[in-house]
């Protein structure tokens, strides 16, 4: 099974020459958290859909200040709603999580070896 991506549309992931595009690592780990919780029955891909394309115009409707569009930003948002609605985690656990990851140091997740400890 594999989740049955939009190629137009609002849903539809950002791409270059038919391939998809992640300008950062946390976008290409959010989308795959995204299809394999899918695969594995989490929740419908009408569900997600649904979610993302809500995230999206919300943020159409009355963009924070400040804040770049971000594609997986919403794509992001829209998987913790279906996995919050469905019972699958709790809304305070993502929030908690999230919290506890902003707080990680800059740079943190980067492929570079050096001495620090993470």
């Amino acid at each position: 099974m594999s989740a049955p991506l939009d190629a137009e549309g609002p849903a539809a992931p950002p791409r270059s020459n038919g391939e998809l595009v992640f300008a950062e690592p946390w976008e290409g780990r959010a989308f795959g958290m995204a299809v394999t919780l899918y695969e594995a029955g989490a929740f419908t891909w009408p569900r997600f859909q649904a979610a993302l394309i809500a995230r999206i115009a919300a943020w159409e409707a009355a963009p924070a200040g400040g804040e770049h569009w971000n594609y997986y930003r919403h794509w992001l948002g829209a998987l913790e709603d279906v996995l919050a609605d469905g019972g699958t985690v709790l809304a305070e656990e993502i929030t908690a999580r999230g919290r506890t990851l902003a707080r990680r140091p800059t740079g943190h997740d980067h492929p570079d070896d050096h001495d620090h400890s993470h």
